[in-house]
């Protein structure tokens, strides 16, 4: 069991296919044609963040020599819709300028909050990824990358894990390793004022630092999910190349208080989880709740050869989980019920920890409204174990998509009911939605699933994730790449907080980067010469802007269905031909404008496809 737990060290906890490269000592950087169209498995997704001006054409050939400046491209942008401070010191708009991205790779990490006493089922463990690019090209050697804490926009900092957390009382019973504070499993430090090194993983071609154990507590106390940090590339002397600021979300909203916490109340709905010997009491409320589940979890379990064997193996002895955490040796859950999340974990013929727990709870009702949690159609029932209703850890597009003031999606639209969540089919942290199963032939579903819970499947590759990623028979968006060997999140955004986010924070490196929120999707962000090309873009599209509006008459005239994927049948604008911000162009019939949210069309200008 030690060297498992030693094992748990070098393996990182959610980058499943992580495999740490050394940094290159050449000079290059690696070229990437932009003018190759990106489909298929090559692809990442489309949300209501894109800022798609960006028409889908049907026509095979390569780019046009046309081309326009960044300079031309970046006076389109119009207002920025920021609510950001000050942006980086490197110029995205400088000829020869570096672009740096960098994201979080779920949206929001759990941990388990201020204690670690009794149980725990995540430790502090947040995650960050970057990409370089000059002109249009990655750059993965000659430079390195360091993150380092930031201001948000209202001023508040998060330097530190200590005081906000007991973990590092219990990391070395909980997960084999004698820490230092501040310090996470895997070696990486929280943010602070002084640099700290970013990885790089030659296996997903990007910069990380796995395992930083950051707090939702800023430096004064306060409760904050949304921590900044500022990610810097420096050449060989040095000397910064570019920096981004993003966000690193982090939640101790995990919680099972709502039909755990003990209670003096008679009402049968707020005791329906007190253990036979009654409610424990204890006057620290996270413990209280925590003692409460394995005081239920050594009843339901006494009779069970597997749970006796396993506390035996596990270590904690034949009294039960409630008595080896009193005893001062907490319980962690992936011990005994395996997690993909924690690599390594877990006991032959226990069931995984996914399974335990969603399948378990399914026969719950909600001791509010008395709803089965099955039955639940609405994020709320998730809320109630997951960030959360103050955290809101669905925040981006989709979870801010709405029809008539009422929310279109919520998380049962892509992961289906907590029933079907703990199937046990389904592999916990693999089995999860994709990109093509909403976003094909220019529509956007509001449901990835079909009632028995599985994806749904469409002929349309165009917004797919990569297959067999990023293991075999898994197609993950987090892991996926698509134009120009970018990452899908780094363009799109976090899983979870894809752009446009309902919060400040996750918008600030887009806004930094193009003026506005939602997807970077302005081509001369990345390309310090934008080409001009029908099918080169990101999905297969075409370049955005005034370079496109002036040069595109020829491609619509040879292949004007090739329109039709963004722009509608009708030639009058679709929803993926959505402008994201106010947007003017010179064109011969004079200065056309769009607001924000307005469909471009071949209308908008001149009579149909090909009028005049």
């Amino acid at each position: 069991m030690k060297l498992l737990k030693l094992l748990l060290l070098l393996i990182s906890l959610l980058s499943l296919s992580a495999c740490l490269g050394g940094t290159s000592t050449t000079e290059e950087s690696e070229s990437h044609d932009s003018s190759q169209a990106q489909s298929g498995d090559g692809s990442s997704e489309a949300t209501d963040g894109d800022e798609i001006e960006n028409d889908a054409e049907s026509e095979e050939g390569t780019s046009e020599s046309y081309s326009s400046s960044r300079d031309e491209e970046e006076s389109e942008r119009g207002d920025a819709d920021s609510t950001s401070s000050s942006s980086p010191s490197t110029t995205v708009g400088e000829k020869g300028s570096y672009t740096l991205l960098a994201w979080n790779d779920l949206g929001m990490h759990c941990v388990d909050g201020n204690d670690y006493s009794i149980f725990s089922i995540l430790p502090p463990y947040n995650n960050l990824h970057a990409q370089l690019i000059k002109d249009g090209n990655l750059v993965n050697s000659g430079i390195s990358l360091t993150y380092e804490a930031t201001a948000d926009s209202n001023g508040s900092w998060n330097t530190t894990s200590v005081g906000k957390t007991n973990f590092w009382d219990y990391a070395d019973t909980l997960y084999g390793s004698v820490l230092e504070q501040d310090v996470g499993l895997t070696g990486k430090r929280v943010p602070s004022t002084i640099p700290e090194a970013l990885d790089y993983n030659q296996n997903n071609r990007w910069f990380e630092a796995e395992g930083i154990p950051i707090m939702p507590v800023d430096d004064t106390g306060s409760n904050n999910p949304y921590p900044m940090v500022k990610v810097v590339a420096r050449d060989p002397n040095g000397d910064e190349l570019a920096a981004a600021r993003v966000v690193l979300p982090v939640s101790s909203e995990m919680s099972c208080i709502s039909c755990h916490a003990s209670t003096t109340s008679s009402d049968p709905a707020l005791n329906g989880a007190k253990p036979l010997s009654g409610w424990i009491s204890d006057p620290d409320p996270e413990k209280d709740w925590k003692k409460n589940i394995l005081a239920l979890h050594d009843e339901m379990e006494q009779n069970n050869a597997l749970f006796t064997a396993a506390l035996s193996s596990s270590g904690y002895g034949e009294g039960g989980l409630l008595a080896s955490a009193l005893g001062g040796a907490p319980v962690l859950c992936a011990r005994c019920h395996s997690s993909n999340a924690l690599p390594g974990t877990g006991i032959d013929g226990i069931s995984p920890l996914t399974q335990a727990i969603h399948n378990g709870h399914s026969r719950v009702s909600d001791p509010q409204t008395g709803v089965s949690l099955n039955e639940s159609q609405n994020r709320d029932s998730c809320y109630l174990c997951h960030p959360g209703s103050t955290t809101q850890c669905l925040r981006g597009a989709m979870g801010s998509a709405t029809n008539g003031g009422e929310t279109t999606m919520d998380c049962q639209s892509c992961h289906g009911s907590i029933r079907q969540v703990g199937d046990s089919q389904r592999e916990g942290w693999l089995d999860q939605p994709n990109c093509q199963s909403c976003h094909h032939d220019g529509l956007r579903e509001v449901r990835a699933i079909d009632s028995s819970g599985k994806l749904l499947q469409w002929g349309d590759s165009r917004f797919a994730t990569n297959s067999d990623t990023p293991s075999s028979g898994y197609s993950l968006y987090r892991y996926s790449r698509g134009h120009g060997d970018l990452q899908c999140e780094a363009c799109h955004g976090a899983t979870h907080a894809i752009y446009p986010s309902s919060h400040a924070n996750d918008n600030i490196l887009a806004q930094d980067l193009q003026g506005y929120s939602g997807t970077i999707a302005t081509c001369s962000v990345c390309h310090d010469t934008v080409p001009l090309t029908a099918t080169g873009g990101p999905h297969g599209m075409h370049t955005t802007g005034e370079s496109w509006v002036k040069g595109h008459e020829d491609y619509a005239e040879r292949d004007s269905s090739g329109c039709t994927a963004c722009h509608g049948s009708d030639y009058r604008g679709g929803v993926l031909s959505q402008v994201k911000t106010a947007r003017s162009f010179s064109t011969e019939w004079g200065l056309k404008t769009f607001s924000a949210g307005q469909s471009i069309g071949c209308y908008d200008c001149h009579n149909g496809p090909s009028g005049d």
